[in-house]
């Protein structure tokens, strides 16, 4: 707690970047119940919000019925092997995915650009109490992704993962030589001289946002004399039927700090999960406060057909302390625990990345694969230590380091 008390005194000094106009909600609180081995605490539950009706989107390619199952191993030509969908342009498959890194934070500069298209999103306690996305593009493009920003330690496992091409825009110098000191090394793009296009300037508001384009950061790695075929992406299970054996898993909430906290509220409706995202500093899940998390590219609230909450050790790096130049690294190899939801349930699982450049897959407690729901995917990474609750089909993240 007095790490974050400090995060508010630092922001009001440096003229209150982290803060937004506060929108406090009413709020019934409920009673939470335990999972083993956490502590029993109190929280607030929001009733599913309807999503607001904006503009359609405009996808890259038409996503066609999906089939029954596929995976983990010998994906067809046309079918993606992070979303478990069919692609009416099976060529958007043959190249690498995508990857780029987007800001949340501050909250004035939102809502970001292009996420909503991206196949998989890692969001993650980046330092400060703040959270970054990771998104990664493969059977879709997006003409806008940002606001661009400075990468971390997991990156480095991510691009290995998904064996990515990778935008950022910089990072802490231990980082940044830790990344271009990886094999993949040629397969990162920072701004420099000659990049734009894929990564550009633009300056809405008096912003001067860096913003990249998916498909030519594709075309610009291909100049360079990178190899950019299609890349063996094997791990995920996909399944149209849920497991058995779930529980409720109607809504989620995840917080990071005083500053970052989100929720995903499931919607019969669509089979989805909709996206909200903090307004306000919050002292305590008390007094947090939501609003629809939209896509600046189309005004659509992000929406997610799998949440995985990912339990990872999370440690100090470089004998750095808590604080604005923290830097952690995430330890995210071999495997641990994870929530995955759902249909509107959450399942139990194991994650599991055996070797540097395995896709990260999902196991049941008898040993099976677990199977994602034909869609997009978003992780939610948070510390081994952290606190979680549930009551009602209603679950509580409450992400802590050691």
């Amino acid at each position: 707690m007095k790490r974050y008390l400090l995060l508010i005194s630092l922001a009001i000094l440096t003229g209150g970047c982290l803060f937004a106009r506060p929108r406090p909600t009413t709020q019934p609180v409920v009673a939470a119940t335990e999972t083993s081995p956490v502590a029993t605490e109190t929280f607030t539950a929001i009733p599913p919000s309807e999503t607001p009706n904006p503009p359609t989107a405009t996808p890259t390619t038409e996503l066609t019925q999906t089939p029954a199952a596929y995976g983990p191993t010998d994906f067809p030509a046309h079918v993606d092997p992070l979303t478990g969908k069919e692609i009416s342009d099976p060529q958007l498959l043959e190249r690498r995915p995508v990857a780029v890194k987007v800001q949340m934070f501050p909250r004035g500069q939102r809502p970001p650009w292009g996420v909503s298209l991206a196949d998989i999103v890692y969001d993650y306690y980046q330092n400060f109490g703040l959270t970054r996305f990771h998104a990664i593009f493969y059977s879709q493009d997006a003409q806008m992704v940002g606001p661009v920003r400075s990468a971390r330690l997991l990156d480095i496992d991510l691009v290995a993962m998904y064996k990515s091409i990778f935008a950022f825009g910089s990072a802490e110098r231990r980082t940044y030589s830790r990344l271009f000191g990886q094999d993949f090394a040629p397969r990162l793009v920072v701004e420099g001289n000659g990049t734009c296009p894929p990564l550009c300037r633009m300056d809405p508001n008096g912003y001067n946002y860096l913003v990249a384009n998916t498909k030519d950061l594709s075309a610009y790695v291909a100049t360079k004399g990178v190899d950019n075929a299609r890349q063996k992406l094997d791990g995920m299970r996909f399944e149209a039927a849920p497991p058995t054996g779930g529980q409720a898993g109607q809504q989620i909430y995840i917080r990071y700090s005083i500053s970052a906290y989100a929720r995903w509220d499931y919607d019969a409706a669509s089979g989805r999960y909709l996206r909200w995202q903090d307004v306000q500093e919050a002292a305590d899940q008390q007094g947090e406060a939501y609003e629809p998390l939209v896509d600046r590219l189309n005004n659509q609230q992000i929406t997610a057909d799998n949440v995985v909450i990912l339990i990872v050790p999370h440690q100090y790096a470089f004998n750095s302390r808590p604080g604005p130049n923290e830097v952690i690294d995430i330890g995210l190899t071999g495997s641990g625990p994870a929530y995955a939801f759902r249909d509107g349930q959450m399942f139990e699982a194991t994650w599991n990345r055996p070797t540097k450049d395995s896709v990260l897959y999902l196991t049941l407690s008898d040993g099976s694969l677990y199977a994602f729901k034909p869609g997009n995917t978003w992780y939610q990474v948070v510390g081994k230590t952290s606190k979680i609750s549930v009551e009602a089909g209603v679950w509580r993240f409450q992400h802590l380091i050691p």
